[in-house]
Order: C-alpha cells, then structure tokens, then sequence
C-alpha cells in the first residue's frame, strides 16, 4: 500500500508527464529547426536536434524508452540556446519542455544523488559562497598557478580542463564587492549569484559610469540568484524559492542586471518583468550634455548572448551605447554555429562540444584582428576570454560597460 504522501508524489508526476506530453505534441517535426541548432550543426545526428530530443523525450515519458547513459546523453547535450524556439513556425516551447524533462529525470534519481545535486547546484548559486569562492581564481593566476599547470600539462587533463580554463579567466575579473547604499538611490544593481567571482571588473566600471551619470545605485550583497542555473538542471522548486527572494528584495524597485541570463530568469517572474538589462537601461537614460567621451580608436567585436538574443529581442542598445564613444569601430562578431558552447554550466560538463563552438565562433576573429570583444553575458565572456588567450590572440573580452567607463576618463 502506498502512503498518502506517496500517492500523492505519484499523482503529481503524472500530471506533470502530461503536461509535458502536450508542450511536446505541438512539434510536428518539420525540421526548420535543424540548421539554427549549435549541437546538430557540429553532431550531424538527429537525436542531437531540437525534434529529435522532443521525440526522445516523448519516448522516455510515455514509457516506451528507458533512460540509459546514451539517451541521457542526447538529451543533456541541449546547450538550452533557444535557437530553435525562434526559428519555429508552430511557437513551439523547447526550453519549458527541456527544463520539465529534466525536472523530472531529476526526481526520479535515487535519493543519494538527487540530494548530492541539490547541494552542489545549491553552493553554486549561493552568493555568499560564491564571494568568497572568488578570492580562489584571483590567487590561481596572481601566484602563477595557471602557469604552472601548463608547464606540467594538467591543463589537457579532461577531467580538469573546464575548470583550469574558468579559473584563469576568472582570476583576471573577480573583485570584491562592497554593499552600497547611496542616498537617494532608486535602482538596484543586481549582481546574482556570480557577481563579484566573474563580474567584478564591470561592476566597477559599472559604478564609475553611474557616478558621472548622476545616477543612484544600490548594491545588496551578497545578492539573491535568478535561479537559472537550478531551473536548468532540473531543479524547479530551487529555482523559484531563489526567484521569490529576489522579488522580496528587489520587487518594489527599478531592477537592472548586468548579465543578459539573469535578466532573461528575472523577468519570468511577473513582480520582475521590467528588469532592464545594463546597457538598455544606460541607453535609456539621460547624459548630462556637458558630459563627454574621449575618442576610442579601437576596433570592437560586439558578441550576442543567446539568451539576449532569443530571450530580451536583441542587444540593438549595445550598439547605440557604444556608438557614443568617438572613433570606435564596431561591428557584430560573426556567430558560428549560433552558440558560444559556454551555456551556463554547460562549458563545464560538456567541454568537448562547448570548446568545438567556441572554436567556430572565433575563426573569423583570426581575420578580423580586433583589440577587443564585448559581451553581455558573464559565463559568455570567460568562454571567450579562455579561448582568446589559448589562441594566442591580444585580444581582451569585457562587458560594454568598461568601454563607457574607460572613454570617461578619470575623475575630475
């Protein structure tokens, strides 16, 4: 005999198989997905396309196909790029119908490994870990570590890999970040989860630009996370509790995000569905006529984010934004196969695929030849950074921010 709370988990999952068979059953399997999709483009498998994961998936709920290490494979392979969700005449809606799938993969896990993920997701998206985690990296490339593990070839260790390359790029953007709390500050910056570990270079820039704008920025840390990364990894109920405190600190003001992912998670919330992204909301805002940039000599390479492209309609205030600064020569970096690889937590547990993309993505760039690339999105940027500097290219990747800041020129 089943308990109350046993038949009630029972009854839950089968209405969330249904619910996810429905979202699964509007795709006709035409196709038009396949040449806007990163995995396929490189793969060349249909179980590596959007219609051939949804089949997969259709499989596996109605019972028709056991969840094996291969089939795990197809379906975890998904860089989550949304890709296929623009490209699709019937509207149909991949990401919830992969985010549901893997809900319930996940709940289905023995307990052990279920509260094994949980733990780990959850110290990742802690802030407050996650702040102190950044004084790692910083000390990885000050002491010289990054070197050595290249000397002694722990860097072409797979296992190792992923991490010796975030580290390195990490090390080169982390900074500590102070709570601030200005008078008359009406907008909160929000930092998420990874703030000061892989965007304390732009808040910094970020907090420059804001000053000579007049503008108030309060600073929570450490801050709440979106709650993209447990949503992703199947975690839903995480994700929302980490949602609902964000709108518990941040609902009843003007929220602006400096990564395009975070403010992508932020506005499926309906309290927090206005939250601008940076440059949108510097675009936005008005300059101080007296206020001039000084002139910017240098050629830029604008990357675009999945998530800024697919999920907030594009990065078109980036270009604005930096068309203000005198001389600088901008233009759009080619897109590859339409996906950087980094993907969130992708790049670290799918490195062989994530580094294939990147490696697309910056052949051109070879050609190019520019001083810099920018980037809206923080795990996009240190993809990028590692890759620019395993080419042995002089290249440096930031967030469009820092170019703002540096046309500024100091304090008066």
């Amino acid at each position: 005999m089943k308990t109350s709370a046993e038949a009630q988990r029972s009854l839950s999952q089968a209405v969330a198989i249904r619910e996810l068979l429905q979202l699964a059953d509007q795709c006709v399997k035409c196709g038009l997905c396949l040449p806007h999709c990163p995995t396929f483009q490189l793969a060349r498998q249909e179980a590596d396309s959007p219609r051939g994961r949804i089949a997969l998936i259709q499989g596996w709920a109605d019972g028709h196909l056991a969840m094996t290490p291969t089939l795990a494979g197809h379906l975890d392979g998904c860089l989550g790029c949304l890709n296929c969700e623009r490209a699709c005449p019937s509207e149909v809606a991949y990401g919830r119908i992969a985010d549901q799938a893997k809900a319930l993969r996940t709940a289905a896990l023995p307990a052990p490994r279920r509260t094994f993920k949980r733990i780990a997701l959850g110290a990742l998206s802690s802030a407050w870990l996650m702040n102190r985690f950044a004084r790692v990296p910083r000390l990885y490339r000050r002491l010289g570590l990054a070197r050595l593990a290249e000397r002694l070839g722990l860097d072409r260790i797979h296992a190792l890999r992923p991490y010796h390359r975030m580290a390195t790029a990490m090390g080169a953007v982390a900074r500590p970040i102070t709570p601030r709390n200005p008078e008359g500050a009406d907008v909160d910056l929000f930092l998420g989860c990874m703030g000061s570990a892989a965007e304390g270079r732009a808040v910094a820039a970020t907090l420059k630009v804001a000053s000579r704008l007049n503008l108030g920025f309060r600073i929570v840390s450490p801050d709440t996370c979106c709650g993209a990364m447990l949503r992703h990894n199947g975690l839903p109920a995480q994700a929302d509790a980490q949602r609902d405190a964000c709108v518990r600190v941040h609902g009843e003001r003007t929220l602006v995000g400096l990564a395009s992912a975070c403010v992508a998670e932020l506005r499926g919330d309906p309290a927090l569905r206005d939250t601008l992204e940076l440059c949108a909301f510097l675009d936005g805002v008005e300059w101080p006529k007296a206020l001039r940039l000084r002139p910017d000599r240098r050629r830029v390479l604008i990357h675009e984010p999945c998530s800024h492209r697919n999920q907030l309609g594009g990065n078109a205030a980036v270009h604005r934004l930096l068309g203000r600064i005198p001389g600088l020569a901008v233009a759009p970096l080619p897109p590859g196969q339409g996906c950087c690889g980094a993907a969130g937590t992708y790049l670290l547990r799918h490195p062989v695929m994530a580094e294939a993309l990147l490696a697309e993505l910056l052949a051109p760039v070879r050609l190019e030849t520019p001083e810099v690339i920018v980037t809206t999105n923080p795990g996009c940027a240190l993809h990028l950074a590692a890759g620019v500097r395993e080419a042995g290219l002089d290249i440096a990747v930031m967030h469009p921010v820092e170019l703002i800041a540096a046309a500024l020129g100091p304090e008066a």
